[in-house]
Parts: C-alpha cells; sequence; structure tokens
C-alpha cells in the first residue's frame, strides 16, 4: 500500500515525497469510557493502518488529500488555522499541525496524500490513526525529536480543541504506542504504560472484531452526555475523577449518591472496568488469555445496563457469539452501534462467524463485516519500496 500511496502523492503533486508513515486503528481489548475519568485502558493496534505520503514544505502552505474522500486537493495556510475553521476531514490532520504550531514547533507547511484501510465508523479508531500518522511524519520531517506519548496528547488536543470532540486519551496512545503482540495497559491519569503480552496463536486462540455496520446519529450526544455525568459523579463525591473511587469503596460511594440513579448507574461502570482491566491485566501477564473471556462479558453486561451505550446490533453480536461457543465477547469503542470483539478457539471461528451472520440475516439486519484481529505495531516510518518499516520514536 505503500507504494501506491508514494505514486498517488507524486502523481497529485509532481514531485516524490519526502517519506511514507502509517498508524494503526486500535481495538479496546477492556477499558471502557475509563479514559477521560482518569481510569485504565487496554488498547491493542490492529493491522488495519492510515499511511500518509508526506513532503515538507517551508513557504506556510498546507496540501491536503485523501484517497477516500472524492474530493480535490485542500489548500490552506498553516498561519489561518484556527479552531472551529474546518468542518470536513480535513480537520483531522489540519487541526495536528495547528497543535504542533501552537506548542511552539515550527511546522511550516506540507503535501500530505493519505488513503486508510481502518473501517471508519466502526469504533477502531479511524479519526486517530488520521491525527497520529500526521503527527509522527511532521516529528520526523521537522526533527521535532517527539516521543510517541507526546505525539499522542498533541493528536488530542487537535481533537478536543480542533474539531472539537471530546476524547480521551487512549485512541491517539495506542495508535502512536502499540508494540506488535502486545496489548497496551495504560494508566490514562500519568500516561504510565506497559506492555503485556498478548500472543493469541500462541494458545490457538483468536479475537475476532464484528463491525455491525451500524451508527446511530445519536451517539455523539450521548457521548457527551456521559461525560457529563460522570464529572458530576465525582464532583458529588468530591474527587478529581472516577479513577479515584477504589473498587472496594463502590458501595459506600453509591450511597453516597442517593437517588442520584443515573450518575450512580456511570459511577458504578467506570469503578468496576478499572477492576476490569486490572483483572485482565493479571490474568494475561500469568499466560492465562482463556480466562479472560468472562471479564469481557461482565465488560459488556456493564456497558449495556449501567452505561447503556449498547444496541440491538451489538447485542446480538455478543449473545449469538457466546452461544456458539465463543470463550467470551463485548462491545468495542463508543457505542450506539460500531464493533464487537469476540475471543474464540481458532477451530470455533467458522462457526461462529457463520452463526453471527446468520443471525443478522434472520433479523433483517445490514450484513456485520467480521475479521480478525492481530495485535499489530504502533506508528513506524514505512520503506516505500518494500512497506517494510520501524516504529516510530
Amino acid at each position: 500500500m505503500s507504494g501506491t500511496v508514494a505514486a498517488e502523492f507524486t502523481r497529485l503533486y509532481g514531485a516524490e515525497p519526502h517519506g511514507v508513515w502509517a498508524a494503526p486503528g486500535r481495538v479496546n481489548l477492556i477499558g471502557e469510557h475509563t479514559d477521560y475519568n482518569d481510569g485504565f485502558v487496554m488498547p491493542f493496534a490492529l493491522p488495519h493502518t492510515a499511511v500518509a505520503a508526506v513532503a515538507r514544505r517551508d513557504d506556510g502552505v498546507l496540501r491536503l488529500h485523501s484517497a477516500d474522500v472524492p474530493e480535490p486537493v485542500a489548500e490552506m495556510s498553516v498561519d489561518g488555522l484556527a479552531p472551529g475553521s474546518d468542518k470536513n476531514w480535513t480537520a483531522y490532520p489540519a487541526g495536528v499541525v495547528w497543535a504542533l504550531r501552537e506548542a511552539g514547533h515550527a511546522v511550516t507547511g506540507a503535501d500530505i496524500h493519505l488513503a486508510s484501510t481502518v473501517p471508519a465508523g466502526a469504533g477502531l479508531s479511524s479519526s486517530a490513526a488520521l491525527e497520529v500518522v500526521v503527527a509522527s511524519a511532521l516529528n520526523d520531517l521537522f526533527s521535532l525529536g517527539l516521543r510517541g506519548w507526546q505525539l499522542a496528547r498533541l493528536c488530542q488536543r487537535a481533537e478536543n480543541v480542533y474539531v472539537g470532540a471530546p476524547v480521551g486519551i487512549m485512541d491517539q496512545t495506542a495508535a502512536a504506542c502499540c508494540e506488535d503482540g502486545h496489548a497496551l495497559f495504560l494508566d490514562t491519569r500519568d500516561l504510565s504504560q506497559r506492555q503485556i503480552p498478548f500472543d493469541l496463536e500462541a494458545e490457538s486462540l483468536r479475537l475476532l472484531v464484528v463491525d455491525t455496520q451500524v451508527k446511530h446519529s445519536h451517539s455523539e450526544g450521548e457521548y457527551g452526555k456521559r461525560r457529563a455525568g460522570c464529572e458530576k459523579g465525582a464532583a458529588l463525591l468530591g474527587v478529581d475523577a472516577l479513577r479515584d473511587i477504589p473498587y472496594d469503596g463502590l458501595d459506600a460511594a453509591l450511597a453516597q449518591l442517593g437517588d442520584e440513579e443515573e450518575v450512580r448507574r456511570l459511577v458504578r461502570h467506570v469503578v468496576t472496568e478499572n477492576q476490569r482491566v486490572e483483572r485482565v491485566v493479571e490474568l494475561l501477564e500469568a499466560g492465562d488469555i482463556r480466562a479472560i473471556g468472562p471479564v469481557l462479558v461482565e465488560g459488556h453486561a456493564s456497558l449495556r445496563d449501567d452505561f447503556r451505550i449498547s444496541c440491538r446490533e451489538l447485542d446480538l453480536v455478543v449473545e449469538t457469539a457466546l452461544a456458539s461457543g465463543a470463550l467470551g465477547a463485548r462491545m468495542t469503542g463508543g457505542g450506539f452501534g460500531g464493533s464487537a470483539i469476540v475471543l474464540t478457539e481458532s477451530t470455533d471461528v467458522p462457526a461462529v462467524t457463520k452463526a453471527v451472520e446468520e443471525a443478522f440475516a434472520a433479523a433483517d439486519l445490514t450484513p456485520p463485516r467480521v475479521f480478525e484481529a492481530v495485535p499489530s505495531a504502533g506508528a513506524r516510518r514505512l520503506d516505500r519500496l518494500t512497506g517494510a518499516g520501524s516504529p516510530a520514536s
């Protein structure tokens, strides 16, 4: 893919790019809606990536093009970039340039051509992949010397402020920092990281992603409501964030919230979800991958019943997969559509896949897209001739 993206760059801009970079989408194994509560998350990178061919410019011009959007090259001035000024897809890469410049980094322009294999709208962080691949390229081309976690912070700021989406730090950190064959245990408060071995193939296991191909229109507003509800809960409990409520103090915290039923549900999910992340870390470090299956199921029940962000299609995936012999399953991502993950024995993949597809057909739903999630590398510069690459700094 890197050679194709480089060739298209040359056709568009009349010169070869200075390099080609890639950044992946991600699946969150466990730890949903905890990142903006200063909690724990555990994503891993997908082999699906956003790829960018980029050339540095020194004249203040930013030119952007995507193979996935039927629009001509967009041209803008880096001096004119301002939050809220762009409602198009270009806000994501342009926002990264804005965030780098606002942080004091002398990014003086670029020509960028992008292409992505990360499914959009599937809850797999296609936007974070787009941001991080641009940030990685500019970090190299302008010799900024930024580490992966620093790029993630700047990309989050681009999406929060420039794009206007109140996302947490998980997606960008996963795209920037994940390692091949590992899940990333991330403390979103201090950004400390541990790479946790997650070798599914060695245990004859597979993790399937089932993209329901559903994106409910009310998801963004409902996301904001839940974030506000979590902040209200923290304020009522007198803590900086729900991360500060210990699992063994949950009952007392819920009692303190009295008749604030909606807030009680949100608090219960976040506190129990943080504990689920810690349990999965312990199990994976002990080499017992199969034992995480029931923890995934618990996580789905909490997202469905307490956070109330599941939907008919996601519940159908989970129920059908479990009934077909899967070891565990849960929705992943922001909710109200998107994807579910299914942990299964390798030998059961055909049966589980067939059962889910038949269940969707019987319910007269859009056929889902099912594919294997392989823990992969984070952002990296590619050799545009061979497609090989090395991890970005």
